[in-house]
């Protein structure tokens, strides 16, 4: 049992914590209420967990919201807010983030072309930053099961449209192995099974059995 030694991080072509972003826009409690493409909680449950994955592996994180400070809508829905404690919020007042100085000058300054990116509704505030930053050169990895849209054929066609244009859709499970890589890798080792363990379905039922064995 003999790993390669860990390839360039920030010029592999997989997934690294040291060459993405991940990008999160309006998750907000009236855009989650609005969803009816997949199971609420199981779309809470999985941007959290997007989000947690994130801080394990330090990964640069852009978050914004739309129309907080005009009164028109809530902030970040509790359960991320508390995830992405310290992580300043920018507010808009543009549907497309791409259309946001603030928010666009946060991407950028990530430094990072890889953007794994999640936002509400799929059909709409997903879509269109996505084409935008495509359009710009960066490479976009949708989290498909951490979006929604207010109806499935609405969610569907989001994704569609791009994937047409060259997003790499991702899942969350995806995404935690992705960034894992190795067993080997000891320092976030346990940290990558609670994330299953904390986001649920079969393999989080499967680690916690062993780890309370």
């Amino acid at each position: 049992m003999a790993s390669f030694p860990i390839r360039d991080q920030k010029n592999d072509h997989l997934l690294t914590p040291e060459n993405s972003a991940l990008v999160i826009i309006d998750f907000q409690p009236v855009q989650v209420n609005s969803i009816n493409s997949m199971d609420r909680q199981l779309l809470v449950n999985n941007i959290v967990g997007t989000a947690k994955m994130a801080k394990l592996y330090n990964l640069p994180i852009v978050l914004t919201t739309v129309n907080v400070s005009t009164g028109l809508n809530e902030d970040t829905i509790g359960q991320l807010r508390e995830v992405l404690d310290g992580v300043t919020s920018i507010d808009r007042t543009s549907i497309n983030a791409w259309e946001d100085k603030e928010f666009v000058a946060a991407v950028k300054a990530t430094g990072r072309k890889k953007l794994i990116m999640a936002a509400l509704w799929t059909e709409v505030c997903l879509a269109f930053p996505a084409l935008d930053a495509l359009k710009e050169g960066f490479e976009v990895y949708p989290v498909v099961d951490a979006v929604g849209g207010v109806t499935k054929v609405a969610h569907d066609a989001g994704l569609r449209r791009i994937e047409q244009a060259g997003a790499i859709p991702v899942t969350t499970p995806m995404l935690f192995c992705e960034m894992q890589r190795d067993w080997n890798r000891t320092e976030t080792a346990a940290g990558f099974m609670n994330l299953f363990i904390e986001t649920g379905g079969t393999a989080g039922l499967s680690f916690y059995s062993h780890l309370h064995k």
